[in-house]
């Protein structure tokens, strides 16, 4: 008995890492939640369309725009989207056909219901109806590429067992707009364009969200905790359930869930913020997160407010600036893309929300001309944009461009030669592990960039086929480490998975230095018979690069250390290695990397680019991919290997 009573003494008083605390659906309780949110019947997000003078407001280019390029769809022929091209997921691999025509039809449908609202002279209503039975009878909102593999699906919708991906969510945004806006419109016309609405929202939408569980909710079965699916299409359900949801306690009851499902992304997520699936996803993870919660806001007075004084949810703010590299380019590891694009209103909202002054500056850097364009998703953000462009017009812009940051969760560094400039080198690295969101097996990969642009990369993702999202994944070139900044080590390259992952990582900075370090012996399989590989990354301001790698193998086989640019390279004299850097926009000069010409001897390939996943590479760096590798001499059980990268004086 007294055994019993120590152990359990013993697990009571032992420290264990504590779940963090459900800060959304923590706060209210089903019953409170009731009261705290606005009746459906008298909420009003934004100024309804007959309320004009609410629409004065509205920022005149925006909506001149948008009337002119949806004039230029009033006579559009809404596609039927044939079943073969459901089918070229599973033929060719191909999810841009389908894809294609579903987002122009959902992108038409919200310039006409934007025109509509701005002109209110009921000539776009016609082609708004069109559009909305359209959609309606589509077998799946959704696109193939999200269907269950396998023959029971085959390419083709199961239409008896719905479910949400991320593009059946967007579309019930639309739909929830086009109910909230046009009713009374709607109405006039016929009584079934609402109900239909309704009818295939509720059955499409909320009933499978209330009653199934969905893998992009929480933990997938390998553990992986849940990626941007989570919030983006919570966001997308917020805005559908709190227009079309009648019954108030139906209501209450769907956003009670949705904050349960937002916790399971928010709970593990990196409190430094730091997103693995880089700053191109950002702007549907963190970001989606922030759309949720303004959301709420509207909807309940403001009763969600507390959320930005939490330091994880700034954190997760300010890492879109943090990951910036210059105007265009941004660090890119994994999926992510090297240039994304900047959705400027969201930002600068997000920043004024949590009091972030930098945040706000960079957010209205971005701001462009309007020209109608309202881009594919997260269409709700377009009625925030349409009532702030007075204060966003005014708002101070500029890049914060920090001179170091480190986020320690993330396991993910970045340093530039000095702050508030993309003047002189600029490093980033990474850590992590093998089964991140969005993953590429590389642990240990940095990228060097001088005055912001490119000369070591990281390739990134290529075009989405079915191959991209399948177990043929890592048979994807660019998914894999031998095409990183990375080493191949007898014969065996990094594998995927959680258990293959980075040690030891730390971070030291200074006025005249960066350096990160790390061992990635753990990212390689036991048959590359690796004990420890201490890899550090080391800026010297204004001056150089330094990459040091100290080995110590079971086994002194053979090992290839492999960098990747987009530009031709080629040796100058032994040791001395020299790239051509030539970017657009950039100056051209040569930048020299040393190495010991008596233990490496580098050779240089063109990557082909002939593949359907290589054309989003040719789109992002053209047709340029180098990759040099550098065959290994004589290598030893403990070995050093060192590589400088500086520009040729």
């Amino acid at each position: 008995m007294k055994k019993l009573f120590l152990l359990c003494w013993l697990l009571a008083t032992t420290t264990f890492a504590q779940p963090p605390a459900d800060l959304l659906s923590g706060k209210y309780t089903k019953e409170q939640l009731q009261q705290v949110l606005i009746p459906q019947a008298g909420w009003t997000p934004f100024p309804k369309r007959e309320d004009r003078a609410g629409w004065t407001k509205a920022d005149p280019a925006m909506m001149q725009a948008i009337v002119t390029k949806a004039a230029s769809y009033l006579n559009y022929d809404w596609p039927y989207i044939p079943a073969t091209k459901s089918l070229l997921i599973e033929r060719t691999g191909d999810r841009d056909e389908y894809q294609t025509v579903s987002f122009q039809k959902r992108d038409v449908l919200g310039l006409l219901l934007l025109a509509e609202i701005h002109e209110n002279k009921g000539r776009f209503i016609d082609p708004i109806i069109n559009g909305v039975w359209s959609i309606c009878e589509e077998s799946f909102w959704g696109v193939p590429a999200h269907l269950p593999r396998g023959k029971q699906y085959g390419g083709l919708m199961d239409v008896s067992k719905p479910f949400v991906d991320l593009f059946a969510a967007e579309t019930a945004t639309y739909l929830a707009w086009v109910d909230y806006y046009l009713g009374d419109k709607l109405d006039a016309v016929s009584p079934q364009i609402r109900k239909r609405i309704y009818y295939e929202t509720n059955n499409r939408i909320f009933k499978p969200l209330m009653t199934q569980h969905h893998g992009w909710m929480g933990y997938n079965k390998d553990g992986r905790r849940p990626n941007n699916w989570n919030p983006w299409i919570c966001s997308n359900w917020l805005n559908s359930v709190l227009l079309l949801e009648r019954d108030d306690t139906k209501r209450a009851e769907a956003v009670a869930k949705l904050l349960d499902v937002l916790d399971e992304f928010l709970n593990p997520y990196p409190k430094d913020g730091g997103c693995d699936e880089g700053p191109s996803y950002w702007g549907a993870a963190a970001a989606s997160l922030y759309d949720n919660i303004a959301m709420l806001n509207l909807a309940s007075n403001n009763a969600f407010q507390y959320v930005y004084q939490d330091e994880k949810f700034r954190n997760m703010g300010k890492y879109i600036y943090r990951a910036q590299i210059n105007e265009k380019y941004f660090m890119n590891f994994a999926d992510a893309d090297p240039q994304p694009g900047m959705a400027a209103t969201m930002i600068y909202r997000y920043g004024k929300d949590i009091n972030d002054p930098d945040m706000m500056r960079f957010g209205a850097y971005y701001r462009k001309a309007e020209d109608g364009n309202l881009g594919h998703f997260h269409f709700f953000r377009h009625f925030y944009s349409l009532f702030m462009q007075d204060e966003f017009k005014r708002a101070e812009k500029g890049l914060p461009l920090p001179k170091d940051v480190w986020l320690p969760d993330l396991e993910v560094m970045a340093a530039r030669d000095r702050e508030g400039t993309t003047d002189g080198f600029y490093v980033a690295a990474k850590g992590g592990n093998n089964d991140e969101s969005h993953n590429h097996n590389d642990i240990g990969n940095y990228v060097v960039y001088y005055n912001g642009l490119p000369l070591l990369i990281d390739v990134g993702r290529g075009t989405y086929t079915r191959k991209t999202f399948s177990d043929k994944r890592y048979e994807i070139w660019y998914n894999c480490s031998d095409y990183h900044n990375l080493p191949t080590i007898n014969g065996k390259t990094q594998p995927p998975g959680a258990t293959f992952k980075a040690a030891g990582v730390a971070y030291q900075q200074g006025p005249a230095f960066a350096q990160f370090s790390l061992d990635i012996a753990r990212a390689y399989p036991a048959e590359a018979g690796v004990n420890t590989y201490q890899r550090t990354v080391r800026l010297n301001r204004t001056k150089n690069v330094q990459i040091t790698d100290v080995i110590s193998l079971q086994q002194a086989g053979s090992m290839t250390q492999h960098l990747m640019t987009v530009y031709p390279a080629e040796v100058r004299k032994p040791g001395e290695l020299v790239i051509h850097y030539a970017p657009k926009g950039g100056e051209a000069r040569d930048f020299v990397i040393t190495y010991d010409a008596g233990r490496m001897v580098p050779t240089v390939e063109k990557v082909k680019l002939e593949a359907m996943e290589d054309g989003g590479i040719k789109a992002k760096w053209g047709d340029t991919i180098y990759r040099i590798n550098f065959n290994v001499l004589k290598l030893k059980t403990a070995d050093k290997l060192v590589f400088t990268v500086s520009a040729l004086k």
